[in-house]
């Protein structure tokens, strides 16, 4: 569990979670607790800390019992200070508290304690001689609170060059936080309470426990903080969006448990706030069975339905009372997270936070996690009950399911005392229960379905008439944006609201507002409960992977080994695309396939020029076809009302792109090429745009072409049917490159704005977008690596899994304006506006 792996426990007695919610502790004194029995007095010696709502005394002597007093019962308890003169500041420090405490309506108590509070830390400050180096140079200091679960500790936070310091107003549990910046791997932004004041600081990049939570009153002084670290850290970590994670994940470089845990990361949910702690699905179905049958579908939880839609007879129940409802209507009345349910499942190991939930006492024993079978009937079955599971249940530490610490958790009504949670046949022990959810949640069947739950929980699904029809709608309080706090005037219904929103549980951050896309996961035998909608668009056989594949897969690991290997200026102007025969009949182990390109004056021409071609050197240029045994026009054809700038030929079909808005389809007799006849071209189909259409590409198979125009939108069309699939506006100027990856899964494109993005073919979703750092107008890709030429004429690597460069290769003088790859992709011809052609070879 996360905040108790954090640290030890703690062997003080006391605790901040012995305050009442939302109360603060203050300060320390040194006090003799005076008793008197039977007419003798006695002092016992402690120390005695004030709080905004009670006075919490903890003896020196460890069998004396801590004693915490409320305000309104003061009166009965003696004590004298140790320190005489500070007697009269505790004196009135405690009569303003206890004046407090009596007033009626807890707004006005809560607003008199937040003055105090605020009194305090504006009369101190951050003490700089808690700098670790001397030489240190502040930037900036304000007050905030950091968070931990069920409590917050006020104080002072200062940033410097070199570190981040957190001060706590009372001292405790230590006089300073220090955090290095530069063992900062992560900081997010969070929502407290609904509110934009939360920061959360990772040192380390694979776990969900933070190094620290500090939440601000003030969120400037939040984007401040946060700002300045980022700038600090800017060539120090990556930024991750939920994008690039989801890319990640797709092609498989993610697990199904770190993408959640990424996504929970990255919706505000924290192990340090338990009404934000980070939410799992309950995937296992079967609980009776003895032992788990992986590919039965029946073992496996319904993952496009929300737990409160997995029972029919009970969803009626819930719908007939939701139409029923006056605005704003809600289907369910509890929350799938809430600090409740985390802390039922946790209680085992975290009792004390229960105690504090609470109020010291622990739940009905009846209405314990006694059983993961009895929990799931209940979730199932129960009118109330909605609760998804925590990343605990998919992790490697059994603790939560034993009762280690001998608590004494009450009796059921049988009889029977709670004690280790009671596990399902197929089950041998905790571990082993464990274990098999870990396989469970990474199974073909959960990676074929979790987008299904990542659209109730994280995505399009979440909100809306979306949700509506998902049955998938909760309190409006528990949404981002549902009620603005701060707006409310009622000091007594603003607190109301502010506790009702930690108590209940908050709906996660909506990170995705199209569907999201399927994992690509291995074509072996699928237990899916019906076919996918989302088919594979390439259905060649991938049991087995050839010689060629593997040669491809080791040549992009090496790319960035790229060679010059020769330079030809045979050009007068800039050299444009490049295809080359991949039929070429010179050897590769003599020479290399020769390119043929062409000068790119504005072209004027709006013909379709056709030579006489061999079939096995047919070269594709932006206006001709040429013969290269005989080198002359052989035919003309009238074709689009503006320049051709891209053409593309898949088995007897000819591709061809315009700037008059259109992608026009030939189609060429397949007995005349293979006679090497004269072409009779037919027109089959035409594609309109609403711009003109800087460059397409086809995808392996021919299915599917992928056009870019001129007003930065990319447009993916069936081929078959000549039917638009999906229109992204993805860049803010021209596109100058398209493609698709090996698999058909992707599109990637870039464009005069700079950035790279990436689109899923299925959703039309733009799953990640690269900002270069300068103009990129070509490129190469395998799916998950890219080599494109740049502005500068320089080739880059780019890793799309991390957005990071990782390679820069000097070329030509001018920007890179073509780029041709061979099937091996071990040799690369780039062409430029420096009037070069280079042949680059790859050095393994």
């Amino acid at each position: 569990m996360a905040f108790i792996k954090r640290k030890e426990r703690s062997k003080e007695r006391f605790s901040l979670l012995l305050l009442d919610l939302e109360e603060y502790y203050f300060e320390q004194h040194t006090v003799y607790h005076v008793t008197t029995s039977s007419a003798k007095k006695r002092k016992i010696r402690g120390s005695l800390k004030v709080c905004s709502k009670s006075i919490i005394f903890e003896p020196e002597d460890h069998v004396e019992p801590i004693l915490k007093v409320c305000f309104c019962a003061l009166y009965t308890f003696l004590f004298h200070l140790e320190v005489s003169s500070k007697t009269e500041d505790v004196v009135q420090t405690l009569l303003q508290l206890h004046r407090a405490s009596c007033l009626d309506k807890l707004g006005d108590q809560t607003a008199m304690i937040a003055a105090n509070l605020q009194s305090r830390l504006a009369r101190t400050s951050f003490d700089k001689n808690s700098f670790q180096n001397v030489s240190e140079i502040p930037h900036m200091e304000c007050e905030a609170e950091m968070v931990t679960p069920l409590v917050t500790n006020p104080g002072h936070v200062c940033i410097t060059d070199q570190s981040l310091y957190f001060q706590p107003l009372n001292g405790y549990p230590e006089q300073v936080v220090r955090i290095e910046l530069h063992r900062v791997k992560q900081i997010y932004k969070r929502r407290h309470g609904l509110r934009p004041l939360g920061l959360e600081v990772f040192c380390t990049e694979n776990d969900f426990c933070s190094d620290i939570y500090l939440k601000f009153y003030k969120t400037s002084d939040r984007n401040d903080l946060y700002y300045y670290i980022a700038t600090f850290l800017e060539n120090h970590m990556v930024e991750h969006t939920a994008e690039s994670y989801m890319l990640q994940w797709q092609r498989g470089h993610l697990s199904n448990y770190q993408y959640l845990l990424h996504l929970n990361n990255l919706a505000d949910r924290s192990g340090n706030d338990l009404s934000q702690y980070p939410v799992f699905p309950w995937i296992i179905a079967d609980y009776n069975s003895t032992e788990l049958d992986m590919m039965n579908p029946a073992t496996f939880r319904d993952l496009s339905k929300p737990v409160g839609a997995l029972n029919k007879e009970r969803l009626e129940r819930l719908l007939s009372r939701y139409r029923d409802m006056p605005d704003p209507r809600f289907m369910y009345g509890s929350h799938y997270s809430s600090p409740g349910y985390v802390l039922f499942y946790l209680v085992r190991v975290a009792p004390e936070h229960m105690l504090c939930l609470q109020n010291g006492r622990y739940d009905n024993a009846d209405r314990m996690f006694n059983s993961i079978g009895e929990t799931w009937k209940n979730c199932l079955e129960g009118a109330t009950d909605f609760k998804e599971l925590i990343p605990d249940f998919y992790g490697n530490d059994p603790s939560f399911l034993l009762n280690c610490l001998s608590l004494d958790l009450g009796k059921r009504q049988g009889g029977s005392s709670v004690q280790d949670v009671v596990l399902p046949p197929w089950a041998a022990d905790a571990s082993d229960f464990l274990q098999k959810s870990q396989k469970a949640l990474e199974s073909q069947y959960v990676s074929e379905h979790l987008h299904e739950w990542i659209d109730l929980v994280f995505g399009f699904k979440q909100k809306g008439s979306e949700a509506v029809a998902a049955h998938n709608v909760f309190h409006p309080l528990t949404y981002e944006g549902g009620i603005d706090c701060d707006s409310i005037e009622d000091p007594n219904e603003k607190i109301a609201m502010l506790i009702q929103i930690l108590e209940f549980g908050q709906t996660p951050t909506q990170l995705f507002t199209t569907p999201h896309p399927q994992r690509i996961t291995p074509r072996f035998q699928s237990i899916s409960r019906t076919p996918s909608v989302n088919t594979p668009l390439n259905d060649e056989d991938s049991s087995f992977e050839d010689l060629t594949e593997e040669t491809r897969r080791l040549a992009w690991n090496n790319i960035a080994k790229l060679k010059l290997m020769s330079t030809h200026k045979i050009h007068k102007d800039t050299t444009w695309p490049i295809p080359v025969s991949t039929t070429w009949p010179i050897p590769v182990s003599t020479t290399w396939p020769i390119p043929v390109s062409t000068t790119w004056p504005i072209p004027v021409s709006t013909t379709l020029i056709f030579h006489h071609i061999h079939s096995y050197s047919v070269f594709f240029l932006p206006r001709y076809f040429y013969s290269i045994p005989f080198g002359r026009r052989q035919d003309t054809l009238m074709g689009h009302d503006d320049a051709i700038s891209k053409m593309c030929w898949k088995d007897n079909q000819l591709y061809t792109a315009s700037w008059d808005s259109t992608v026009k389809v030939w189609q060429c007799d397949s007995a005349d090429i293979a006679n090497n006849k004269r072409c009779q071209f037919q027109l089959l189909a035409e594609f309109e745009h609403e711009a003109g259409v800087n460059t397409i590409n086809l995808n392996p198979a021919g299915t599917l072409l992928v056009s870019g125009t001129k007003d930065g939108t990319v447009t993916i069309w069936d081929t078959s049917s000549s039917v638009q699939l999906h229109q992204v506006h993805c860049h803010s100027g021209k596109i100058h490159d398209v493609a698709f990856s090996p698999d058909s899964r992707h599109i990637l494109s870039v464009g005069e704005d700079s950035c790279l993005k990436v689109i899923d073919v299925q959703t039309g979703m733009m799953i990640s977008s690269v900002q270069a750092d300068e103009e990129q107008r070509c490129f190469c890709w395998d799916g998950n690596t890219v080599l494109s030429g740049g502005q500068s004429g320089h080739l880059q690597v780019l890793d799309l899994l991390s957005n990071k460069v990782t390679t820069r290769i000097p070329g030509h003088s001018g920007a890179v304006t073509a780029m041709w790859m061979n099937e091996q992709c071990s040799t690369v011809i780039t062409g430029g506006e420096d009037k070069q052609i280079i042949f680059w070879k790859l050095d393994c």
